[in-house]
């Protein structure tokens, strides 16, 4: 903020130079005056509504004990069904967690591992109004459910997202901070955009939909690409954009709570993170020319996060090279002149903290009101957010064009060409077999699993690329469990020490390389992004 003042007041006494820090500053307080006042504007929809509502939850892994958790409060709101689509390796423990709420919870598992084929399968298998999308980690407030139906009495809206919070947040500064950014988009972002009907991006925790509006997109959803790559990862921006193509509005229920898990080591949050930001940037400039014609305010407000990190970059550039050369106008000189340099720097530093911190917090007061103890810890939050987050965003950018995994769960979509049926399962494109698929069959036959011919009598049908399965007893699936433990425990010590075939790993390779074909078209971010340092550089040292 100091800064910021001193060089815009240079630029209007008539100073030639063009202050990057100084435009970077601009843009974040007109994005944040934008979003102050449009959200000054929301209020939450009050009027009850009544509609059938069919809960789907993807899950690939999950502690068993918070999956139970999940799944008592979901159970406690009473929808009119709910529907668990394990994907990817049979998990036997999470099977058993589904049959101890049946009949109330159905539950079907699909070979085929990724959460997009999930999402259509338990959208296929759904009966009711109301589609409502929930992460299997998300952990429901009471009136969740009551609250989120709500702005479904309008006809015009589409999609409903909740207000998302982390899970004890005090666990350590990454949790504080997640906590803060999360808390901060629900009291800016998400009602400002909530205000034009255009949520840019319905967080995929717990979001709702017409059912009728994902069966009609569903094609679009699960094979459109972009920059000829296809991104299993941001589903939920992916549905928002075609739910705002159908002409619908998104908007936000503050009132309808979930809580969360986040990352508590660096490198898994590091993973998430570039996940976010290659999906949500892959997405912008997907929808930009929609979004310029259709919704302005918010091609600007996902615009901004591609460009501002862009910005920074050449600010820190001009910092180190007029730190190098020696060029530029000294906006401490006068300070270093009076207290000399020892004492002139410690009055420098603490000038910078002191009005960073007041300009964040200036930006942050609606956080700050709900959690003043958060004033102190504001420097960790713009360090962390500038030195970390922005990075992110610059890699994630450049990466946009390269198919790559979830990133943070084991079992998940690993990259590529997303599978979307069983035979993409079982051979490539070019009749090389795909050795995940293969993995996965080999654990389902030691499991003794069969895909049956025809689904019991009171399962919904089973469809192409998909295995029906019912709820076992409770007592059927820990027998399952533990002979399948028992088949393991002796495989292992018939095999042990025995040597691998000299051909496995070629086939491997091979495979492999039949799956991952070269995308030309993935450098296009990077002769973007290297045409726009280029151009600051050149701004730079012209100045």
């Amino acid at each position: 903020m100091f800064i910021f003042l001193l060089q815009v007041r240079n630029m209007l006494g008539g100073y030639p130079e063009v202050y990057l820090f100084a435009v970077y500053s601009a843009l974040i307080w007109a994005l944040w005056l934008t979003k102050l006042l449009l959200s000054q504007r929301y209020r939450p929809f009050t009027e009850p509504h009544t509609a059938g509502t069919s809960v789907i939850i993807p899950v690939v892994d999950e502690p068993l004990d918070l999956f139970r958790d999940v799944l008592n409060r979901i159970v406690a709101q009473k929808p009119d069904e709910i529907i668990v689509v394990i994907n990817g390796a049979r998990n036997l423990g999470l099977e058993e967690v589904c049959a101890e709420f049946a009949p109330k919870v159905r539950w079907v598992h699909t070979p085929i591992a990724g959460k997009r084929n999930a999402v259509k399968v338990g959208t296929e298998m759904s009966r009711y109004e109301i589609t409502v999308l929930v992460d299997s980690d998300t952990v429901w407030t009471d009136g969740t459910l009551e609250e989120l139906v709500k702005p479904f009495r309008d006809p015009q809206v589409g999609g409903v997202t909740t207000r998302q919070r982390i899970l004890e947040p005090e666990r350590s500064w990454i949790t504080r901070w997640a906590d803060w950014l999360e808390n901060s988009r629900s009291l800016y972002s998400m009602p400002a955009q909530s205000v034009l009907g255009q949520v840019g991006c319905l967080p995929g925790r717990t979001i709702a939909f017409r059912r009728e509006i994902l069966i009609r997109v569903m094609d679009k959803f699960m094979t459109q690409r972009f920059m000829g790559v296809f991104l299993e990862i941001s589903d939920d921006r992916t549905l928002t954009n075609l739910t705002l193509k159908e002409g619908y509005r998104t908007v936000y229920q503050h009132t309808s709570l979930v809580y969360t898990d986040a990352p508590l080591k660096l490198k898994k949050l590091y993973k998430q993170q570039l996940r976010w930001a290659r999906g949500s940037q892959y997405n912008t400039l997907r929808m930009l020319p929609w979004m310029l014609g259709h919704a302005p305010f918010l091609a600007v407000f996902m615009s901004m996060d591609i460009i501002l990190p862009f910005l920074l970059a050449g600010v820190i550039g001009g910092w180190v090279y007029r730190a190098i050369v020696g060029a530029g106008h000294n906006f401490y000189a006068a300070i270093l002149n009076e207290f000399g340099l020892s004492s002139g720097l410690l009055w420098v530093i603490a000038l910078i903290v002191i009005s960073s911190v007041l300009s964040m917090a200036i930006r942050q007061l609606r956080h700050l009101s709900e959690k003043p103890s958060d004033f102190l810890r504001l420097p960790i939050f713009i360090i962390t957010s500038t030195l970390f987050l922005m990075p992110i965003r610059l890699i994630g950018f450049f990466r946009m064009g390269h198919a790559s995994g979830w990133g943070t769960r084991a079992g998940a979509y690993a990259g590529g060409d997303a599978p979307t049926s069983d035979d993409d399962l079982t051979a490539s494109a070019a009749g090389v077999a795909d050795p995940e698929s293969e993995r996965l069959h080999r654990e389902l036959d030691g499991l003794g699993f069969t895909m049956p011919a025809t689904p019991p009598t009171d399962a919904a049908p089973a469809r192409e690329g998909q295995a029906a399965l019912l709820a076992p007893s409770r007592t059927a699936l820990r027998q399952a469990r533990a002979e399948s433990g028992a088949s393991a425990s002796a495989e292992a010590e018939t095999t042990a020490g025995a040597a691998e075939p000299e051909t496995a790993a070629p086939t491997t390779a091979s495979a492999a390389a039949a799956r991952r074909r070269v995308n030309p078209k993935a450098a296009w971010p990077y002769v973007i992004g290297v045409a726009i340092f280029t151009l600051e550089a050149i701004l730079i040292v012209q100045s």
